[in-house]
């Protein structure tokens, strides 16, 4: 924990209604003071003139990958990755080998995150022992070790009433399941959209019920036991109605999307760009319409990044048995300037919000604000920064991004951590 003084710069947080140009200072981690011309001449000092300063980001779906797949990537770099793009904190999902499934590796992933020191880490739990949907974790155990919500992420489950218990059984202990909405009967072994795209591709599709049918269980299953349900990566137009549906109905649901979903469609994919390869799939044109319009009507409250880190050597085969998943904690927050608020999808305010505030209050995590008393995560972002993705080389250990060459107006410039500095101008700087 640090002291800094942020001065001159434009404070936004969406959660109290700011927006005007302030002084933050940070004693011992925490916000002790926001306020114009703030006078403390022998503090460090953060000129954030020209700049906005913003409630820390926060991404609520990460994969670290450790442990059992460190070739991928691990916790410090997964860390390093989310500082560099602007993030103070990422919660990692439990895809891992051995699974988060006991409170031996929530405990592991916790103390990696210690010794990594750069920025917060909150483990999500699984749901079910090794993620196969036959036996319930004990949930109890996992959130005294530290999860922050329960997920078979990757691996839906797929039985419904193994799905009630589980939302009933976290709920006691005041967590959220977070759902991967696939049915595998009808994605069978699809790697892309089902559609127009697909058949040009000579390649499976995964149809866009296949999501859908999930999303519709999951939110039906959140009527009929009370319990708050997160739904993760939305990607179809048919999953946003379904959440407009079920918040019209008083339905404890809320849900996320990632930048690929709003910027990219099938249409871009061919047989031979397996960066574009992800689960769910890209949709069409018309899906991207629509989760714009979910974010900007707030249907869909969070953009995550399903960071999914995976070695080149493994990403340059056939598409058919290339692995799922694409980079994102590098380049979220240019993708969502750039598509979202300068294109005038959602204010920087709303964009905010779904980045920072949101997060944190779905999963009741420390942050999201900046108020006397806060933590002190900031981050720090030059709006009019042009920038290409790979100019720069990424922190993570991995390289499957599908946004190599894209050019973007819109950076995160400095990650504050409890005060202290952990990234500047794209440079990490080590505790």
């Amino acid at each position: 924990m640090s002291t800094l003084l942020i001065k001159n710069g434009r404070v936004i947080d969406p959660s109290q209604k700011i927006d005007e140009v302030l002084d933050l200072l940070i004693e011992k981690g925490v916000i002790q003071k926001i306020a114009k011309n703030i006078q403390a001449d022998s503090l460090p000092t953060l000129d954030a003139k020209g700049l906005v300063v913003a409630p820390g980001f926060i991404d609520i779906h990460v994969h670290l990958r450790e442990p059992g797949f460190e070739h991928k990537e691990t916790i410090l770099t997964g860390m390093k990755s989310a500082a560099k793009g602007g993030f103070t904190a990422v919660c990692c999902m439990p895809n891992t080998q051995p699974a988060i499934d006991e409170p031996g590796t929530v405990g592991f992933v916790l103390a990696k995150a210690r010794e990594g020191n750069l920025i917060r880490v909150y483990p999500i739990g699984a749901a079910t022992m090794a993620r196969e949907g036959k036996v319930m974790t004990e949930i109890g155990q996992l959130k005294k070790a530290g999860v922050v919500a329960i997920s078979d992420d990757g691996a839906p489950i797929a039985d419904a009433y193994m799905m009630r218990r589980v939302m009933e059984y976290a709920n006691m202990f005041g967590l959220k399941v977070i759902d991967h909405c696939e049915d595998k009967a009808l994605s069978q072994e699809g790697v892309m959209n089902e559609g127009y795209a697909s058949t040009s591709c000579g390649l499976k599709g995964i149809p866009s019920i296949s999501e859908e049918v999930m999303v519709a269980r999951d939110i039906l299953i959140s009527q009929y036991t009370g319990a708050p349900l997160h739904l993760a990566h939305v990607s179809t137009a048919g999953s946003v109605e379904l959440i407009r549906w079920a918040k019209k109905s008083g339905i404890s649901v809320t849900a996320e999307t990632a930048p690929h979903y709003f910027v990219i469609s099938d249409e871009e994919i061919t047989p031979y760009r397996t960066e574009f390869k992800m689960n769910p799939p890209l949709g069409t044109r018309k899906d991207v319409e629509a989760i714009r319009e979910g974010l900007k009507d707030g249907a869909i409250d969070v953009i995550a990044t399903d960071h999914a880190p995976h070695q080149e050597v493994e990403k340059e085969v056939e598409f058919d048995v290339a692995p799922f998943g694409i980079l994102g904690l590098e380049t979220s927050v240019g993708l969502g300037l750039h598509h979202l608020v300068h294109a005038g999808v959602l204010t920087l305010s709303q964009w905010i919000e779904k980045m920072s505030v949101k997060p944190a209050q779905i999963l009741n995590l420390p942050g999201g604000k900046l108020s006397v008393g806060s933590i002190g995560d900031v981050t720090i972002l030059d709006l009019e920064k042009e920038w290409k993705v790979g100019e720069e080389l990424f922190e993570s250990k991995s390289k499957n991004s599908p946004f190599y060459g894209r050019e973007l107006k819109g950076k995160a410039v400095a990650t504050v951590v409890a005060g202290r500095v952990v990234m500047r101008d794209g440079k990490i700087e080590e505790p």
